[in-house]
């Protein structure tokens, strides 16, 4: 008993040692600052940092993400947890970062288990009435389970080990805002782990004997009823609550489809198709997909729906075969330079042989699903950690316009690499041949290395996170002609600068934001950066500053971060820090609104600096009123319009957008800003009469 006890619990034993060298490897990451799209849904998102604890504040959080017209209000309400409890502290929203990799490690850990312990159940008959082959001992069944099945645990633990220490899923720990992925995915490994656990019970109840059956009869219910009513549940509520903080978790039915389709086959333990799981997925998966794709698609395939984007849908595809090989060695076999944060830098596929490497990462990856269908009926597992891998990229990877790279889009994808990999060179076996003994301990040593290098490389990047001046300076190192990256290093000069010209980081700014603005596929950031500097500085501003931005923004339509420089500089200019030229800054507008079909927030922006800078009320309030035209469901553009107009004393027009605000006040989330306007109308009404 003593060696089946241990065997049972040195898979746990191992999880609780690889959530403490996770939690120790994270920790020094912990004291970093915020980074990049951390600003607008975080820092600059007063939605999300509520003074009370009110309805109509936690509402106004939960619909405050700038991120996705979904909002995701979950992650956006987590924000606003850690805000009322901890204030505007990275380190807090980190540390609850962390505690979600850790739980998503332990989740990762029972799917895993589940998982390798299901095999079974494809792989041999069932000989007992009342259990599943894959939860007895030897002794009950009458058939000596393999070496993998005796040491599921350990392999479990390893994959969960291996998993939370992957370097390509460092970000969704120590960038803040990726929480909205690691919440939705921690919703889909909830719904999988369901969803095997229901079809297991279904396959269990089909073995039952009648009198068995009827004995464990709870109600009106049967085992295998409750096993198929888990599974339905499974798949429908989780994605449900995932995508209230990341559309990633509508992934959760296609991932079920996979695990059904590898292990359980569609099928009773009796060998007959179970229709009812067919009929699940046609109207989970199938019908909603086919609905998304008609809703998606004739948007899609117009060129206008690109024009922000140095890419089209042609090249977007062809990138993305690339992009799909790449994530692979950077998710088994990753370098420093590999995981540098910021992708901007990748080469566009314009065709097949430009580069030559797009038509050879396709051909891997036809040869990845030949694999795939190959291993099917060979190792299940195997084949099954490919096609999650695989299906993870569907999302992110096709047609939709979201840019090329992101390593955190890989949190789920990783877990089927490793799912297909390291039961393989984990699993302990028996040779009489001297020299697969030796192959099977090459793959010991393998596996250890791999775990190794990954410990190693994740807590390297870990500590450079620790300290944003270490970690600017890393990202650039990594990304030498990553305009983002230079960007970043000179913006963190600037901060270290504390705007004083005779600091020394003032002159080190210079060189990297210099060189970020000198690429000319980056947006206007560094020459934003440049000229904010300067003008808070009261030094000169160069003229090639203002003609690099005003050619680039004249060049292509302006993109977010585009639009984010103009706020800033008007944010600046109207708070009285940065006197800097306006005609140079109506050049940049004019060239920027030239474009066909501008944003409604470029609008706004310039709304904002024709108002408050330029003292030009009738252009501020036309461009505010065009902005809100543009976009009627965004609530701040109209509180916007609703000052000017009582600044104007137009008090009936103000009055109407404020009945739009009105309805717009979901949850009471608007109801200082009508009070106020009310009461200010009031007043103007008493002193009129």
């Amino acid at each position: 008993m003593i060696p089946i006890y241990l065997r049972r619990h040195a898979g746990a034993g191992l999880l609780v040692v690889a959530l403490l060298l996770v939690t120790a490897i994270y920790w020094p990451g912990l004291s970093g600052s915020w980074l990049f799209d951390d600003y607008p849904n975080i820092v600059d998102n007063h939605g999300v940092q509520p003074s009370e604890v009110s309805i109509p504040a936690l509402v106004r959080a939960t619909l405050s993400s700038p991120a996705s017209d979904f909002k995701r209000p979950l992650a956006s309400l987590s924000f606003a947890a850690n805000y009322l409890t901890s204030g505007l502290d990275p380190y807090a929203m980190k540390l609850t970062n962390l505690v979600i990799h850790l739980l998503n490690g332990l989740l990762v850990f029972v799917l895993a288990r589940l998982l390798l312990r299901s095999v079974v159940v494809g792989a041999h008959p069932v000989r007992d009435s009342s259990l599943p082959m894959c939860e007895q001992e030897p002794s009950r069944t009458g058939y000596a389970p393999t070496e993998q099945e005796r040491h599921t645990g350990i392999i479990a633990a390893l994959i969960a080990a291996g998993w939370m220490l992957l370097p390509i899923n460092l970000t969704a720990v120590l960038y803040v805002v990726q929480r909205m992925e690691s919440m939705a995915n921690l919703f889909v490994l909830l719904g999988l782990i369901g969803y095997v656990i229901g079809r297991r019970r279904m396959l269990a109840a089909s073995t039952l004997l009648p009198d068995h059956r009827a004995g464990l009869r709870w109600g009106r219910f049967s085992p295998d009823a409750r096993g198929f009513a888990l599974c339905l549940l499974s798949i429908t509520l989780p994605t449900a609550f995932g995508l209230l903080a990341k559309e990633t978790a509508v992934m959760l039915p296609l991932y079920a489809l996979l695990v059904e389709w590898m292990l359980f086959r569609f099928r009773t333990s009796s060998g007959k198709r179970d229709w009812r799981i067919f009929g699940s997925f046609v109207v989970v998966l199938v019908l909603p997909m086919l609905i998304g794709l008609g809703w998606l698609l004739p948007g899609l395939l117009k060129p206008q729906a690109w024009a922000t984007r140095d890419f089209t849908l042609g090249t977007r595809l062809l990138s993305e075969t690339r992009i799909v090989v790449d994530y692979i060695r950077w998710t088994l076999l990753p370098t420093p330079d590999a995981l540098s944060f910021y992708h901007d830098d990748f080469r566009i596929s314009t065709g097949l042989l430009a580069p030559w490497s797009t038509l050879a990462s396709l051909f891997l990856l036809i040869a990845l699903v030949a694999l795939m269908l190959w291993l099917r009926t060979r190792r299940p597992l195997a084949a099954l950690g490919i096609a999650l891998f695989l299906g993870c990229q569907l999302l992110t990877g096709t047609i939709l316009q979201l840019e090329l790279i992101y390593e955190h889009r890989n949190y789920f994808a990783s877990f089927g690499l490793l799912l297909a990999i390291l039961p393989l060179l984990a699993v302990p076996r028996s040779f009489r041949v001297a020299w697969l003994r030796y192959v099977l301990l090459a793959g010991h040593v393998l596996l250890a290395g791999l775990l190794l290098h990954w410990t190693t490389l994740t807590a390297m990047t870990a500590y450079a996170w620790g300290d944003p001046l270490r970690l600017a300076k890393d990202l650039a190192a990594r990304a030498p002609d990553s305009p983002r990256a230079q960007y970043e290093l000179g913006r963190t000069y600037i901060i270290y600068s504390h705007y004083d010209p005779a600091s020394p980081y003032t002159h080190l700014a210079y060189a990297p934001l210099e060189k970020a603005a000198n690429f000319p596929e980056s947006s206007i950031l560094p020459q934003q950066a440049l000229i904010f500097m300067n003008s808070r500085m009261g030094l000169p501003l160069k003229a090639q500053w203002w003609d690099s931005m005003i050619a680039k923004l004249k060049a292509r339509k302006p993109g977010v971060q585009d639009e984010s420089s103009l706020a800033a500089l008007t944010q600046c200019s109207r708070d009285g820090a940065c006197p800097m030229l306006t005609d140079r800054m109506m050049q940049a507008f004019e060239a920027a609104l030239g474009h066909p079909m501008p944003s409604a927030r470029l609008q706004a922006t310039y709304g904002d600096y024709a108002w408050n800078v330029l003292g030009n009320h009738a252009l501020g309030l036309r461009m505010t009123e065009s902005a809100v035209n543009d976009a009627p469901n965004e609530p701040a553009y109209r509180v916007t319009l609703v000052r000017m107009l009582l600044a104007s004393s137009r008090h009936d027009a103000a009055m109407r957008q404020i009945q739009e605000l009105q309805r717009l006040n979901i949850g009471g989330r608007l109801n200082g800003n009508i009070r106020e306007f009310r009461k200010q109308i009031d007043a103007t009404t008493k002193s009129n009469e």
